[in-house]
């Protein structure tokens, strides 16, 4: 039996997970995930009761029941970077043993529900439109630190796209794809738009905005629009996100299913923003628990 130290497995002096401040017995096996910490409350307030709240930092964590489903939603903050500790340390509080310090006898799956807001990137899709990510594009370095989990198709967009990206010389980026959960998408959005998602590293430049200073690739949100991957999918990459392709490759990896609904609050062709972006994320988040549940 492998016993990880102290510096690997880190916990505190209460016996939580480090960065997240949790116990296992304070988060249920459906995790809904969310970037702003103000939203937690905004779907817990659907809870019909609330067992634990617990925060640390930008992490905050309700844990609690719609009728007899037990339900978690927790905040990420924004970025990969931010994904890789929350998944990490929930994965952890389910499947090792915080004590020992060891693997746990019996692997638990989780379910990762992400409750997004997001730019598009086609004149066609309307603002305020809720889509949910098949494939996500990672434009992030996480998901080459770990191993590689992909269907037949996500491996060859993954291929196509990396040399889209080489001829046009697009910065040292080197893309990765990660799926989404099929059985999740079915259950939970078969009747939505579906599309592909691009993960960024930031909200500015990376994703093709200019303030005051020079990006150094000017053309980056032209060349986002003009990738073309109808010959291996007939689905579009459609919108403009910082989470989504590392919940699909974490997740993936370590045996989870992980969903991401994306709020479409901005268009980035037509230059539109949501006249009522909080009414719309409440509608989704409406959508998604209704259905969880």
């Amino acid at each position: 039996m492998q016993i990880y130290s102290d510096s690997e497995l880190i916990v505190n002096p209460d016996g939580s997970i480090y960065h997240l401040n949790l116990h296992p017995a304070q988060v249920a096996p459906i995790i809904l995930t969310v970037g702003d910490p103000d939203r937690v409350e905004m779907v817990s307030s659907y809870f019909d009761r609330i067992e634990f709240k617990v925060q640390k930092r930008e992490f905050v964590t309700h844990t609690g029941y719609i009728g007899t489903k037990r339900l978690t939603v927790i905040s990420t903050g924004i970025g990969t970077d931010n994904i890789d500790i929350v998944l990490n340390e929930l994965d952890a509080l389910f499947n090792m043993d915080l004590t020992t310090k060891s693997v746990a006898a019996t692997f638990t799956p989780l379910q990762f529900i992400r409750l997004g807001t997001s730019g598009c990137l086609t004149a066609e899709i309307p603002v305020d439109t809720i889509l949910v990510s098949a494939y996500a594009i990672g434009l992030d370095s996480l998901m080459h630190y770990y191993p590689a989990f992909q269907s037949t198709e996500a491996a060859q967009l993954q291929s196509y796209l990396q040399q889209q990206f080489s001829n046009a010389n697009i910065l040292p980026i080197s893309p990765y794809v990660a799926e989404g959960s099929t059985d999740l998408l079915e259950k939970l959005g078969a009747d939505l738009p579906k599309g592909i998602t691009l993960t960024t590293t930031g909200f500015y430049a990376p994703q093709g905005r200019r303030l005051r200073i020079h990006n150094r690739q000017a053309d980056l949100l032209s060349f986002f629009q003009q990738l073309d991957c109808s010959k291996i999918t007939p689905l579009d990459i459609c919108n403009l996100e910082m989470e989504t392709a590392g919940i699909y490759g974490l997740a993936t990896a370590m045996g989870h299913q992980a969903i991401s609904f994306n709020a479409l609050l901005a268009n980035r062709v037509t230059g539109q923003f949501s006249q009522q972006p909080k009414q719309r994320v409440k509608e989704m988040i409406e959508m998604v628990l209704d259905r969880i549940c």
